[in-house]
């Protein structure tokens, strides 16, 4: 494969910063993007960091029709010594071709990209904000731009990197969510594109979405297609549960996304001595440790909100309340130890931190 060749233009005219204590959650966007396109004659090309702008799609192009579409999120960090720094953004990029490979679509150079991602931060340095908890949200995604109707692969694809200034997740302080337990519909079977980042997943989990919340719930917790017994994820993050001291999360079988914060979780956990287990745990245990004292805590993982404390489920139209509705200990320690080792406050002993400037 050639080397990829990155034309860098500037905007010539910035925009004006957004009001840094109201910036919200991907409602600013940055001076700049990445852009490169991939067709099946000549690979990967034309990767350019240019102007934040709009595209123009062809009304046939394949995404529109057939959800050819694939996208992940991370986030950069001012340091502790005033460098900006990336999260392990190499595990996104990963990931993202594996989502690659689930949806038939072309793997990018997730190395040469990574560069292309650290000029663009350094070159948009002013957009990442410096208040505590707020940081600069990255979007990679890629979408299938061939002009045709009729479902095969598409030949041609764009992949951009888009970049928005986002608050502090907790605006209110660091809280329990009330979560629905979802036992109607379904995310992912078994088979299908449940690991993959993909947008159809999430389409398919607005109408859960929008009833959890006309119900007072935040998320969505979801079970597994078959028997609609078993917790898979939380609609935007991985869950966790405190069970006698010990983290269980469910295991990784093909549909749930394996989160980067799941995995961060996990490698924490091991370093503080704290017994993890990945099985499977059904609504029927989790009511029956709520009920005897064992279920302590119960929290989700994702890059948004790094951890976010549960303090009450809703299934069945029956509430069950996890560690008297507040946040607990673990939690607690894992959300201010991952932001801490994510600004290089804490030792970066895993080789996760990728220093953009």
């Amino acid at each position: 494969m050639k080397k990829l060749e990155i034309t860098l233009r500037k905007t010539e005219t910035l925009k004006a910063k957004p009001d840094w204590n109201n910036l919200g959650f991907g409602r600013h966007f940055t001076d700049h993007m990445f852009v490169m396109s991939w067709n099946s004659k000549e690979g990967w090309h034309d990767a350019e960091i240019k102007p934040y702008g709009p595209f123009t799609l062809d009304p046939a192009a394949m995404v529109l029709h057939y959800s050819q579409e694939i996208f992940e999120g991370l986030k950069a960090y001012h340091g502790a010594d005033g460098s900006v720094l990336l999260f392990r953004p190499l595990d996104n990029l990963n990931r993202l071709n594996r989502s690659a490979v689930r949806m038939c679509m072309p793997e990018i150079p997730a190395e040469e990209v990574l560069e292309a991602l650290k000029q663009m931060v350094a070159l948009d340095r002013a957009w990442v904000p410096q208040a505590s908890g707020a940081s600069l949200y990255i979007r990679p995604a890629m979408i299938a731009t061939e002009a045709a109707v009729g479902l095969h692969p598409a030949n041609e694809y764009l992949f951009f990197i888009i970049c928005c200034p986002v608050g502090a997740y907790y605006a209110e302080g660091f809280k329990p969510t009330k979560i629905y337990v979802e036992d109607q519909y379904v995310r992912a079977t078994a088979g299908g594109v449940g690991e993959a980042k993909t947008g159809g997943n999430y389409a398919a989990s607005l109408k859960a979405f929008a009833e959890a919340k006309a119900k007072g719930c935040t998320q969505v917790l979801w079970l597994d297609a078959a028997e609609h017994k078993y917790v898979e994820e939380v609609g935007t993050s991985n869950i966790f549960f405190v069970i006698n001291g010990e983290l269980v999360t469910p295991p990784l079988g093909g549909t749930i996304l394996p989160g980067i914060t799941r995995d961060t979780v996990l490698k924490v956990a091991a370093d503080w001595g704290i017994k993890a287990n990945e099985r499977r745990i059904s609504m029927d245990e989790i009511i029956a440790a709520a009920a005897d004292g064992s279920l302590t805590e119960a929290f989700g993982s994702g890059t948004a909100a790094v951890i976010a404390p549960v303090g009450e489920f809703l299934y069945q139209e029956r509430s069950i309340i996890i560690g008297g509705g507040k946040t607990g200990p673990i939690a607690q320690r894992l959300f201010d130890g991952i932001q801490q080792m994510q600004r290089g406050i804490l030792p970066d002993t895993h080789g996760w931190l990728v220093r953009a400037i």
